[in-house]
């Protein structure tokens, strides 16, 4: 049985009334300036997405503002550095400085999708850590509670939960309500998963670009298939991804370069946990070099190319990766990803002059920390995503990567 359906067998009547109104806050105090040039900002920003033009043939949302999300870390201590202005940032399109016409504070509410592999061989990789004590799904399982739980502080948050396995399955979808968000993951610890395969790239693009999907399970909907907007048309001052999976894909029909594309369009952090990569350091050497076509385990050469490519998705999203290698870590990826949330600032330069359709274009980010006039490029790393894709264009780059 295919997630979607097991999952909504275990869900209870009570499951069935939890849905709830996302709450508001009125606001007594009168504005501040701060306060009235940020809301002239974000309604610049939202004129600029009530204009975007919408090609389904290209899945590409053209405006002419780019925005990149930058967090500075202080390269010794691992630090995330807070309290910067405009003045302290530089912002540099193909080696072109470009003036910054947008700048957010890191002060604004997070909205988070938190995707999770939920699968047969999700159950395999975990059991390296549960053992027989426990079902290796809660190896994914877990890093999802323990951040909606910790770090999606209501009324101002908001977060979703998608499982997957051959396709997506949205548990909830955006909320801020603590008691939905409960019971999502309290529904996947009930669950047991349905099927072996994982079809990463596709549930990436679902959950960046939305799709037609299976009903969101807390809503019990009659419905047998629903329209499921993604992140990439969400209006949210801060975006972000926590993608939970071991990074192998067994037969999606997005490849892996459609989703790196999709990823660098967007320009969506994405924050990879691999939780493959724990089962891998333990049992490393009783695996071949390929893939055993008995039992369809993976090999080794698998498990590389699979950290590789969360590498890759989270640099080029702007993210980070945290290959675990043990679940006690889990607790401190968590916490660094929050950090980064909450600490990015948000940078965005108007479009200038001619960009031809799908090519790519070198982004860089620079920081002057003290305001010297030089940039604090051995001292500070600067993450932010390295490159933005002019809307349109073929799937192939016309433009070799300087």
């Amino acid at each position: 049985m295919h997630l979607g359906g097991s999952v909504r067998t275990v869900a209870s009547a009570a499951a069935r009334q939890c849905f709830r109104e996302r709450k508001t806050q009125s606001r007594p105090k009168p504005p501040t300036e701060e306060e009235l040039r940020k809301a002239e900002e974000e309604r610049k920003r939202a004129e600029e997405e009530k204009n975007a033009i919408f090609d389904p043939t290209v899945e590409k949302v053209a405006t002419n503002i780019v925005s990149v999300e930058v967090t500075v870390i202080n390269k010794k201590t691992g630090a995330v550095i807070t309290g910067l202005k405009k003045e302290n940032f530089a912002i540099f399109e193909d080696g072109k400085q470009q003036p910054i016409s947008s700048f957010t504070t890191p002060d604004s509410p997070i909205t988070v999708t938190v995707l999770v592999e939920f699968s047969k061989w999700s159950e395999v990789f975990g059991s390296a850590a549960g053992g027989i004590f426990e079902p290796g799904a809660y190896e994914v399982v877990r890093p999802a509670a323990l951040f909606v739980s910790r770090f999606i502080k209501p009324p101002n948050d908001y977060a979703s939960i998608v499982a997957f396995d051959i396709r997506p399955t949205p548990i909830t979808d955006f909320t801020n309500d603590p008691r939905r968000l409960r019971e999502a993951v309290d529904l996947l610890f009930r669950s047991a998963p349905a099927v072996r395969e994982n079809n990463l790239w596709d549930a990436l693009k679902f959950t960046i670009l939305g799709g037609t999907s299976d009903p969101v399970v807390l809503e019990n909907s009659k419905a047998k298939t629903v329209q499921y907007s993604g992140m990439a048309s969400l209006n949210a001052p801060r975006k972000a991804i926590i993608l939970v999976a071991s990074g192998i894909d067994t037969f999606s029909k997005t490849s892996y370069d459609q989703a790196r594309r999709i990823v660098q369009e967007a320009g969506i952090p994405v924050y990879v946990i691999s939780t493959g990569n724990l089962f891998f350091k333990k049992y490393e050497n009783y695996l071949g070099p390929m893939d055993d076509l008995a039992t369809g385990l993976p090999g080794r050469l698998t498990f590389l190319q699979a950290q590789n490519s969360m590498n890759t998705i989270a640099k080029e999203s702007g993210g980070m990766h945290f290959p675990m290698t043990f679940e006690g870590e889990i607790p401190d990826y968590l916490n660094s990803i929050n950090a980064l949330l909450r600490n990015q600032y948000n940078i965005a330069y108007d479009l200038t002059g001619q960009h031809t359709p799908g090519q790519r274009y070198k982004l860089q980010v620079k920081v002057d920390v003290n305001g010297d006039g030089i940039f604090d490029e051995k001292a500070y790393r600067v993450q932010a995503r390295p490159y933005y894709i002019a809307p349109g264009g073929d799937a192939k780059d016309k433009k070799k990567e300087k």
